[in-house]
Order: structure tokens, then sequence, then C-alpha cells
């Protein structure tokens, strides 16, 4: 068995599996930014609390008009 976040385990099948599934559902984006900029970035988004991920996601969604 193969451990995955939380303590639970996973048969080496049941992992693949998992990992098919989360392909089909996400999308990976990935960007080279200045280190500088992109460490005042993270600051600032430490000081909300706020991770890249929800950060950008409330941002497509802003965009998307959601």
């Amino acid at each position: 068995m193969l451990p995955v976040t939380g303590g639970d385990r996973l048969l080496p099948k049941s992992r693949a599996d998992y990992f098919k599934d989360r392909r089909a559902k996400f999308k990976m984006f990935t960007v080279e930014i200045e280190r500088k900029k992109m460490e005042q970035f993270e600051r600032a988004l430490e000081q909300r609390k706020q991770t890249k991920s929800e950060w950008l996601n409330q941002k497509i969604d802003e965009e998307i008009g959601k």
C-alpha cells in the first residue's frame, strides 16, 4: 500500500485509478515568473491567508464571468 494524504493508504491499482481520475478532472497551469515579483506576491497572499490556487481560481472566475 502507498501513503496518501490524511494517513489513508491506497493499493497500487487504486493509486493508478486515483491519478487517472485526477488527471481527467484537473488541468495543470504552469508559468515562470521573476523571482522577486513572485516572492512579493507570495507575501501578499500570505497576509491575506490565501493560497495561490485559491487566488488563481478567483481570478479565472472573474475573467470568465462566474
